[in-house]
């Protein structure tokens, strides 16, 4: 299953796994469209193997925090809610959205 996920999070340069009612999952996103990434948003609730591959989004986070949502970026994984907030704060989310085209400024 984890071979799906990295299949899916190649598509595009920016991809979030998400869960419809989650309300970090939304904060997610809406930073990628407040900073003007057309991310590709993969609502694992709405997936038939959702549940399979948020295990394997689980696993693949360290087994630690909750499995999404989980931010890739140029088909690696950046990480979950609290390691995308840090980069953000830090500064250092914008210039790896830039080195990944997602980002043009």
């Amino acid at each position: 299953m984890a071979d799906r996920v990295m299949k899916i999070a190649s598509e595009r340069a920016v991809v979030v796994f998400t869960l419809s009612s989650c309300c970090m999952c939304h904060t997610m996103t809406q930073l990628m469209a407040d900073l003007s990434v057309n991310a590709m948003v993969h609502e694992l609730d709405r997936d038939p193997r959702g549940k399979e591959m948020e295990a394997a989004l689980l696993k693949m986070l360290g087994g630690e925090g909750p499995a999404v949502p989980a931010l890739f970026v140029g088909g690696k994984l950046v990480g979950g809610t609290k390691k995308v907030m840090s980069l953000h704060l830090a500064r250092e989310l914008v210039p790896m959205l830039k080195n990944a085209g997602a980002l043009w400024l």
